[in-house]
């Protein structure tokens, strides 16, 4: 099935901040990295330094075909301090904007990716009574970045994980196996609290902005036709109050990646071992393109008209032709889902760099690989591939 785009779609590729520019010495997760003991198995360091190449990386993408980048803000820069505002940093960001849209490439900016000043978090961070007003105070700095060049902000990335896994900047191991805690519920209020509080705040300075946020969707299946409410338990603790959230935003941000499946038992929902013979990624996960098409259904089915985008979509692989033929099949499910009526805005791949994944260099997700000693960039045939694919099949078309 042939992916042609409608109008005015979003065709691009994501990378976040932290994970691509190097040296945020400034963040939580730097502090993390840093620490003996942790789960991490290597600091993030420089990064693949975008931080000082990313005209090249933005040359790469809207040379390739795509029409936009979605890249995250650091608070940490912004803000390094309580109070201190790094006039540097916000001119530097400024300049991404400009720059991407010198290049024909429409920004989508994200405000909060996983990282948070280490101040912040070192004061209880958004349980803090006064961690929502510092959010928004930050995102109120950023009216000067976006200006009125900026049509789509996300303000904060997979808030669900951040409910989930809160604890693992306190040491906690992150499970990629797919046995998912349940979110925080408090935790999950006061995300929520801080995301409409941020909407608020984008809408009065930037008013032709359309805010939304982006939550992780594991694709969540029955193991059978009775494990059905299992898998909407085990949904409603990891997922579904995000989307729910999302209901009065401008649009709203899939995430998918891979399945998890669900069965019943006496003590409560539980996700599905996957068999030994199952093919899996690089980061252990089932290789599944299906996934996207079915969680763009989900989050439909919850939040009926409001626009989806799918903000990430890839797979951590060392072989190219499989990263080809893995977002292939994920468009085709993306495809039939629009056909079927749900209005899809747009697709970003995860990611255009191969980057820091949280703890470790070694799950390759980009459509450039980079040598990280010389940070030489190095595009796949991926990156031509799918840059070209809507202009390929209008052709064909």
């Amino acid at each position: 099935m042939p992916f042609t785009v409608p109008p005015r779609f979003l065709w691009g590729a994501s990378t976040s901040g932290h994970q691509t520019e190097g040296n945020n010495v400034s963040s939580d997760w730097w502090g993390l990295e840093t620490a003996p003991g942790t789960f991490v198995t290597e600091p993030s360091g420089d990064a693949v330094d975008s931080f000082h190449r990313w005209t090249e990386d933005m040359d790469l993408l809207a040379e390739a075909g795509f029409t936009d980048y979605r890249f995250g803000i650091e608070w940490a820069r912004i803000e390094p301090a309580e109070g201190l505002v790094s006039r540097a940093a916000v001119a530097h960001y400024r300049a991404m904007v400009k720059g991407a849209v010198e290049r024909g490439l429409r920004p989508l900016v994200t405000l909060h990716h996983f990282t948070s000043p280490r101040w912040f978090s070192e004061q209880g961070g958004w349980m803090n009574p006064k961690g929502v007003e510092r959010f928004t105070r930050f995102v109120d700095m950023t009216e000067e970045i976006l200006q009125d060049e900026v049509a789509h902000v996300c303000t904060i990335n997979e808030p669900n994980m951040v409910a989930i896994y809160t604890g693992a900047l306190a040491g906690a191991g992150v499970d990629s196996s797919g046995g998912l805690p349940a979110a925080d519920p408090a935790l999950t209020e006061r995300l929520i609290e801080a995301h409409q509080a941020a909407r608020e705040v984008l809408h009065r300075n930037n008013p032709g902005t359309k805010v939304g946020w982006s939550v992780a969707m594991q694709a969540v299946e029955p193991l059978t036709t009775d494990d059905q409410p299992a898998a909407r338990a085990f949904a409603a603790e990891r997922e579904t109050r995000f989307v729910e959230a999302a209901v009065d935003d401008d649009w709203f941000g899939v995430q998918s990646y891979t399945r998890l499946r669900v069965r019943a038992s006496a003590d409560g929902p539980r996700t599905v071992p996957l068999p030994e013979h199952a093919e899996r990624t690089l980061m252990g996960w089932e290789y599944y393109p299906a996934a996207l098409g079915n969680a763009v259904r989900e989050a439909s089915r919850v939040l009926g008209d409001v626009p989806i985008i799918v903000t990430e979509n890839g797979i951590a692989t060392a072989d190219d032709d499989q990263r080809i033929a893995y977002t292939g099949a994920a468009l085709e499910g993306l495809r039939a889902a629009m056909d079927d009526g749900i209005r899809v805005d747009g697709y970003f791949h995860w990611s255009l760099l191969d980057n820091y994944e949280w703890g470790d260099y070694r799950p390759t997700f980009g459509l450039i690989a980079v040598d990280r000693s010389t940070f030489e960039r190095k595009p796949r045939p991926s990156l031509s591939w799918l840059g070209g694919l809507p202009r390929a099949q209008a052709v064909v078309a």
